[in-house]
């Protein structure tokens, strides 16, 4: 990048991604996509900070199940590119973790689009959509990425005590 482009300010209109959260982040990022490389993802673009807490949109290609990436959190601008034969090969990778916040997939066939939304094990599925975090629908994953919900009417069941009443004999 240019010098003009790193001294761009956050509210800049030109800046698409913002800062991560720390510099641990930061670090944490370059040392999945060091672990990616050495385990044999090529590095399609970006792979690099860019000072202060900023890190470069990364797309990795020949990712594989035995890299930290599959089986950690990154939270980063990390994609990594997985190849897969079947479907159901397709589902087993991405269930094979023990996160399971939200899953995004790409299909023309609706058939499939049910099928494998039913069959991925997360809390939030983008199905042909990036964006899919909205205030009307339930923000929460299952397994290690969390425990019930917020946003929406189901946000306010950790804020509630329910109480059943059963009257008989009146």
């Amino acid at each position: 990048m240019s010098e003009a482009l790193d001294k761009l300010s956050l509210f800049d209109p030109a800046v698409q991604v913002g800062p991560l959260i720390s510099d641990r982040a930061v670090a944490k990022v370059e040392a999945f996509v060091a672990d990616a490389v050495a385990h044999g993802a090529r590095v399609v673009c970006g792979g690099r900070a860019r000072g202060g807490r900023y890190f470069e949109p990364t797309v990795l290609a020949d990712a594989t199940p035995a890299m930290r990436l599959a089986r950690e959190e990154v939270f980063g601008p990390v994609a990594p590119i997985f190849v897969f034969d079947t479907e159901a090969e397709a589902v087993a990778m991405a269930n094979d973790t023990a996160y399971g916040l939200a899953a995004y997939f790409y299909s023309r066939d609706v058939g499939r689009c049910w099928r494998v939304a039913e069959a991925l094990e997360y809390g939030m599925v983008g199905i042909n959509e990036g964006l899919i975090s909205t205030e009307l629908a339930p923000f929460g994953g299952i397994k290690e990425s969390g425990v019930g919900r917020e946003g929406s009417k189901y946000g306010l069941d950790a804020y509630l005590e329910i109480k059943y009443l059963c009257f008989g004999g009146l």
